[in-house]
């Protein structure tokens, strides 16, 4: 089985500058990837609450807030600060060939 199945690419990593979002499409799927403390989260650019898009929200640490209700979710656990089983979609990444791949499932 090939180590890369399922991964295809998002971006070039030096274009995630350090304390920044960018919203890429990998496969059709929005997908916001953020580099915060040197580390990088993919996830669902979509809040599970209403569905509105994260790439219009700020980052507070590792915490990501809604624009549109202000719901605070940690990126390191996917899970929203007041309902824990709330949670969002994470995507697995990668680093190789200086690009970022993020893991689609079909």
């Amino acid at each position: 089985m090939d180590e890369m199945e399922d991964f295809f690419p998002a971006l070039e990593e030096k274009e995630l500058k350090e304390g920044t979002m960018k919203l890429v499409s990998v496969e059709d799927t929005p997908i916001l990837l953020i580099k915060q403390f040197g580390q990088i989260f993919a996830i669902d650019n979509r809040c599970p609450h209403q569905g509105c898009g994260f790439s219009g929200g700020n980052l507070d640490g590792t915490v990501i807030v809604c624009p549109c209700h202000d719901w605070r979710f940690d990126l390191r656990t996917a899970e929203y600060e007041k309902e824990p089983m709330m949670k969002l979609m994470k995507y697995e990444w990668i680093i190789k060939e200086g690009k970022i791949w993020v893991r689609i499932e079909e």
